[in-house]
């Protein structure tokens, strides 16, 4: 009697429970393209960059929620809440222009404030391009923040929070960039391996 070969046990995809090759649950099987999916529902397995984004995402979001808090009420700490005003009064008084056009120092903090909550709650909850949108606008308040301190001759352990948290959405807003511009590259080059694979079957059978 000829010795069958047993078929090669396969796990079922989370999505659509269908065996499949390019299965995200078939490690064993990942070609080396470096991002495999189920040729059924399409699921694909998160990169790092994916991960490292929605890490960055979540703590920066979480960040700034605080941060913005703190500047809104007192409820979070009354002391921080109380030098955050004392900051921003002399903020206003090193730029006189501000009071010209109707922003006074409790304004400006509120403006400030109501930024970092709501582009923090966007990068901590809302998916897709909302998150670059939030990012670059915290980008542009840290810029600004950083502007203020040097205008008061803060130093610099004053201002190195907002110092290491504009450079981190910096390298957010650059890592979500760059995956932006891969997919379409990465799927024309998985729709050639595959159509590889399948001429090198026909060829063998």
């Amino acid at each position: 009697m000829q010795n069958r070969r047993k078929p090669a046990r396969r796990h079922l995809c989370r999505s659509c429970r269908s065996p499949s090759p390019w299965c995200v649950c078939n490690p064993s099987d990942f070609h080396s393209l470096g991002s495999a999916s189920c040729q059924h529902c399409g699921e694909k397995m998160p990169s790092p960059r994916t991960i490292t984004i929605v890490a960055l995402s979540f703590a920066l979001g979480l960040f700034f929620v605080f941060m913005g808090t703190i500047k809104l009420t007192p409820r979070l700490s009354k002391d921080a809440y109380s030098e955050m005003k004392r900051a921003y009064k002399s903020y206003a008084k090193a730029l006189p222009g501000l009071k010209k056009i109707g922003i006074s120092s409790v304004l400006l903090r509120k403006i400030i404030g109501s930024l970092e909550v709501g582009c923090g709650v966007v990068l901590t909850l809302v998916p897709g391009r909302p998150k670059d949108v939030a990012n670059f606008l915290l980008l542009l308040v840290m810029l600004a923040v950083l502007f203020f301190h040097q205008l008061v001759g803060d130093p610099l352990k004053r201002y190195a929070h907002a110092l290491v948290f504009g450079i981190l959405l910096t390298c957010r807003l650059l890592i979500a960039r760059q995956s932006d511009d891969r997919p379409e590259r990465e799927d024309s080059r998985e729709e050639q391996h595959v159509n590889d694979q399948e001429k090198n079957k026909v060829k063998q059978s």
